[in-house]
């Protein structure tokens, strides 16, 4: 399985049945410009873990070239039903089997709504199995006692945290969630984006390392296969 950072907290994960696209947020973003083209991308399935613009503003473009189905929370998926968009609805502690395997929407503690201010429900991360391999992408989240329910039923091969701080965890509180949810190899994300959000590579590097642990921090179109 192969999955690529488009930047912020957009990635594509390119599995042997389905390709899927997460939080794509890629045309507002200027790092990402001139490195990831919208065309390019045909995913079979667009997750989103909330409705906030750094997550949302691609969507409805890449799925109406594309046709995928749009899976995220009960609120977000009839939003962009209502648009005329294929979706599928889940909820907090839900499962889906999917053609790519199984699908699990967990908790996340965030906000949530679309920029024309929409309510946008509560907001989840996703723990997807498939091809044999387990990640968990905890998308916008503080850390949370409930991520040590993740490895009650899934032992992961990799945690995609975010670690930008100020809307979501840091470095810090992510080492502490990767511990959590007992998976010692990171993709970092939400990070760097803008001023708020800008982290020190090195020291996040090393903050991982001396837990014992592994943070991969990609430059934008660059993939890690697990």
């Amino acid at each position: 399985m192969k999955i690529t950072f488009l930047g912020h907290a957009s990635l594509l994960i390119e599995a042997e049945k389905s390709s899927i696209l997460v939080d794509p947020f890629i045309s507002g973003n200027e790092k990402a410009s001139g490195k990831i083209n919208l065309q390019d991308l045909n995913p079979d399935y667009i997750l989103v873990t909330h409705a906030h613009q750094d997550h949302v503003l691609d969507v409805e473009t890449i799925a109406k070239s594309s046709g995928a189905v749009i899976v995220s929370n009960y609120e977000i998926a009839m939003y962009y039903e209502a648009l005329g968009l294929k979706a599928h609805p889940m909820n907090h502690g839900g499962n889906w089997k999917f053609d790519f395997g199984n699908l699990k929407y967990v908790n996340a503690i965030h906000t949530s709504s679309f920029p024309d201010g929409t309510y946008g429900g509560q907001p989840g991360g996703f723990v997807i199995s498939t091809e044999g391999k387990h990640i968990y992408i905890a998308g916008d989240t503080a850390l949370t006692m409930d991520m040590k329910l993740i490895p009650n039923t899934t032992i992961l091969d990799l945690a995609i945290l975010p670690i930008g701080d100020n809307f979501t965890m840091g470095v810090d509180d992510a080492v502490i969630a990767s511990d959590f949810v007992a998976c010692d190899t990171i993709l970092g994300y939400h990070y760097d984006t803008f001023g708020y959000i800008e982290i020190d590579h090195d020291l996040a590097i090393n903050k991982f390392s001396t837990a014992g642990k592994t943070l991969h921090l990609l430059e934008i179109g660059a993939s890690i296969t697990i």
